[in-house]
């Protein structure tokens, strides 16, 4: 239809017929124009917000159409008005396709409409596979006519034919001549078929560059185009409104239009999207030698429509719609993965995939989540979205099959039980979560068969591990890997990393003369190009095949290898990566401190990056940086001295680092305390056993208010590998307010401050208290007499589970032998912790 006015004629009859035959009608009121269903005459009126996205308005009038059942009638408001809401026709299709099978399912009758002309050839051709009565309805002169275009399951010799409303019905026009010339004058007056193919985005597009042009010439006041800038920042870029301040003064309408010729589909960028394209901004425009320092970025942007298309076209809406209930949003979310994963692309979006790809040609190219709530201030959302290298090797069909699984995987990320527990635990259930996808060309060079970049690393602005006095914890560190940064935001059980404080870079955690080397990164995560795949290589074997790589800036020869335990012996030749020469003879420290203090400054916030370096030839170093987000870390705490003197039988522990997290002084409610030689003579397949009692310890109806909760166990809280510590994921332990990790005892694994990793990213965005103690270490201590004698609550609280009472204590407090309450007193800036009675 033309314009609303054409809608009335039809909405007012089907009203009154509806009343009169004492139907429920209900009447969705959502789109600017004027009400078509007045009110008092018994209709059911629910008023609906557009804006408040495509998610959770589809939610709203869903809940509507359940609750009304079957045999409802429905007026909507005319559905153009939702495409200029959400800026995208592609959506407003997908809307349709999920409501109204729905209303079919229900033998409901519905009313619809739609502007003529005003949407792309996509969603029409959407809204047209989708309805089981399709209608154009337009005026020639003062008369109406109508055009049926679609009518499911009917048929007459006249059907399909244009109809005259005469003298109170239609009646089918059957003459040619009079058809033909109607037809061509209407075909005259509408829009061509070049502009129907533009989805309303483009158009807004197309308009913003139009504007900008003719300001740059005088001809239209700059006014304008930041009006326009507004617009298309909400669009495209962020809702958040601290991000929406910060992007308002570094883009600007040149930004956005550069981000529109490389995006595919519709939508937000995303977080992770965002805050790379904000940092690179702030630091080439408040300061433009970093135009020089930086690497040039050439990434693209899969919108975040596109991720609602798939799920809608592949049948996933529905389980997607449950996740928004807390009483069930993990129901169904192992099939909605396996659909994901076997799903199918629309063939607009393949086509832009395929020119992308070509683009790119056999460059390696990493796939990574983007999702609107995904890096933003309080929700990081670290490691709970999947991210995905792709070699890109192989004939082009090779290459796009591998792309398009690497895309299926990052959405099936999204119905991942840990993504949706962290939602839960964060309120975030039923918030409009989109996933854009930001495809990045991998940093690196191609050595032999093997690609990567020299340097990898996490950034953060400020330091909370301050391990010497000599550290300031404002100048920020670096977690710093050769090779892939895998290694650096993945906690590795089977290596190490090095951690640079930046204003004493060579001042190490690690303590003793063989720290530097017994303690260095051995392992080297690269893309192996021959075998089209993501490997793991020693640093041998990578200097092997990489002649032109200034290895002696990044490691030394190796005298001395390291058995463990504090034995060595002479070592074969080879390298060892200590990244020395890096840190002394080059200017990266000083321009990594820099570019973290540019960044938090501008974000009034601490920062966390993610970056990777290579040296060109002639020693110029370019860093790529390729995430920012705000650093979720809380400074400083309240600072109390402990007792004096502490009885010996009163200490339950006592650590001197290291300490990561607020000081303070608090008392623990309940101690879970996995026993560190129980669990070491377990069989290494019953020890994921333990990590999932402490999920259901952790996931118990609390008695009290929000208890603090200390976790003590053997090596590595979070591991992979059962050997070496408890393999918990955090959702299984992300009630805890303190994490202890017992080294020494039943297991000898050395401590590993992995700061900038997902685990430990969630441990500090969870407010958490981190600390290690190793009682063979002097200053440290634990009480295992106190831990084992205490009374054991597991088998009242899971009499299923009490199989695991000499491997699991639930130590609760105050002790019911005599009262005693149970203090921790943390000191993180002087590295102590002591635990007592």
């Amino acid at each position: 239809m033309d314009g609303v006015d054409d809608y009335v004629p039809f909405v007012d009859p089907f009203v009154r017929e509806a009343l009169a035959r004492g139907k429920r009608l209900v009447y969705f009121r959502f789109a600017r124009h004027a009400e078509l269903v007045p009110a008092g005459i018994g209709a059911e009126v629910h008023s609906l917000r557009p804006e408040v996205g495509f998610e959770t308005f589809t939610a709203q009038i869903h809940k509507v159409i359940e609750e009304a059942g079957r045999g409802t009638y429905y007026v909507f408001d005319c559905l153009s008005d939702l495409a200029a809401d959400w800026y995208s026709d592609l959506m407003l299709g997908n809307f349709f396709m999920v409501t109204c099978p729905y209303l079919y399912d229900l033998e409901t009758v519905t009313f619809f409409a739609l502007f003529r002309d005003c949407h792309s050839f996509d969603a029409v051709s959407a809204i047209r596979g989708t309805t089981q009565i399709l209608i154009d309805v337009f005026r020639h002169g003062d008369r109406l006519f109508v055009h049926p275009l679609k009518v499911d399951n009917r048929h007459s010799p006249t059907m399909y034919l244009p109809h005259v409303w005469d003298e109170g019905e239609f009646r089918p026009l059957t003459e040619s001549a009079v058809l033909s010339e109607l037809l061509v004058e209407l075909t005259e007056r509408r829009v061509d078929a070049v502009s129907r193919t533009l989805d309303m985005w483009d158009r807004k597009l197309l308009q913003a560059r139009e504007v900008l042009e003719e300001v740059e010439l005088g001809v239209r006041p700059e006014g304008e185009a930041a009006e326009i800038f507004r617009r298309l920042l909400r669009m495209m870029v962020t809702r958040d409104e601290r991000l929406v301040a910060l992007a308002s003064r570094w883009l600007d309408l040149n930004d956005l239009l550069a981000i529109r010729k490389r995006m595919i589909g519709t939508g937000l960028i995303g977080g992770k999207s965002v805050g790379m394209l904000l940092a690179r901004a702030i630091l080439c425009k408040a300061y433009p030698r970093w135009g020089e320092r930086l690497e040039t970025h050439d990434s693209y942007y899969i919108g975040s429509d596109v991720f609602y298309t798939f799920l809608v076209r592949n049948g996933c809406w529905r389980a997607r719609r449950g996740q928004r209930n807390v009483a069930t949003f993990l129901d169904g979310a192992e099939e909605a993965q396996e659909r994901i994963l076997s799903g199918d692309f629309p063939g607009f979006i393949r086509e832009q995939f395929v020119a992308m790809l070509e683009y790119f040609g056999q460059s390696p190219i990493i796939v990574r989540s983007s999702s609107l709530l995904e890096d933003s201030f309080g929700n990081a959302f670290t490691g709970k979205y999947d991210s995905v290298f792709c070699p890109n090797q192989g004939s082009p069909q090779q290459r796009l099959d591998a792309f398009l699984t690497a895309v299926r995987t990052v959405y099936a990320s999204t119905m991942s039980a840990e993504a949706l527990l962290y939602r839960s635990h964060r309120g975030l259930i039923d918030r409009d979560e989109q996933m854009a996808i930001l495809v990045q060309r991998v940093s690196g060079a191609v050595h032999g068969h093997l690609f990567y970049p020299q340097l990898a690393g996490v950034g953060l602005s400020y330091n909370p591990y301050v391990w010497s006095d000599q550290i300031d914890p404002e100048a920020g560190v670096v977690r710093l890997v050769f090779g892939l940064g895998t290694r650096a935001v993945d906690r590795s059980d089977d290596d190490y990393t090095r951690m640079v404080s930046l204003n004493a870079p060579l001042r190490r955690p690690e303590t003793g003369r063989s720290a530097g080397t017994a303690y260095a990164q051995r392992r080297v995560d690269v893309l192996d190009l021959s075998a089209n795949r993501f490997a793991t290589e020693t640093i041998d074997d990578v200097v092997a095949v990489s002649p032109d790589l200034p290895v002696e800036l990044y490691a030394a020869r190796r005298s001395v290898q390291f058995l463990g335990a504090g034995e060595s012996r002479p070592a074969p030749a080879g390298w060892v990566l200590t990244f020395d020469r890096l840190l002394t003879e080059t200017s990266f420290v000083s321009d990594l401190r820099e570019m973290l203090g540019i960044l938090r400054d501008a974000y009034e916030y601490p920062v966390d990056t993610e970056f990777t370096a290579n040296f060109l030839p002639g020693g110029r170093c370019r860093i790529n940086l390729v995430q920012c987000r705000p650093l979720q870390v809380k400074e400083g705490g309240n600072i109390v001295e402990p007792p004096k003197r502490i009885a010996r039988d009163a200490l339950v522990l006592a650590s001197r680092g290291p300490v990561i997290g607020q000081s303070s002084l608090s008392l623990i409610d309940r101690v879970i305390y996995v026993d560190p030689d129980a669990y070491s003579a377990l069989p290494v397949r019953e020890r994921g056993s333990v990590a999932r009692l402490i999920g259901r310890i952790n996931r118990l109806p609390r008695e009290q208010g929000s208890p603090n909760v200390l976790l003590v166990g053997p090596g590595r809280w979070g591991t992979s590998t059962p050997s070496l510590g408890v393999p918990v994921s955090f959702a299984e332990i992300s009630t805890v307010s303190v994490i202890c990790e017992v080294v020494g005892v039943g297991m000898d694994v050395v401590p590993d401050v992995s700061l900038g990793t997902h685990f430990f990213n969630d441990l500090v965005e969870a407010s958490m208290l981190y600390m290690a103690v190793n009682p063979k270490q002097r200053g440290d201590a634990l009480n295992r007499k106190f831990l084992l004698g205490a009374g054991n609550r597991l088998a009242e609280l899971l009499p299923d589970d009490a199989e695991w009472d000499g491997v699991v204590r639930v130590i609760d407090l105050p002790d019911p032998r005599d009262g005693r309450l149970l203090f921790l007193n943390a000191n993180s800036f002087r590295q102590r912790v002591v635990c007592y009675l």
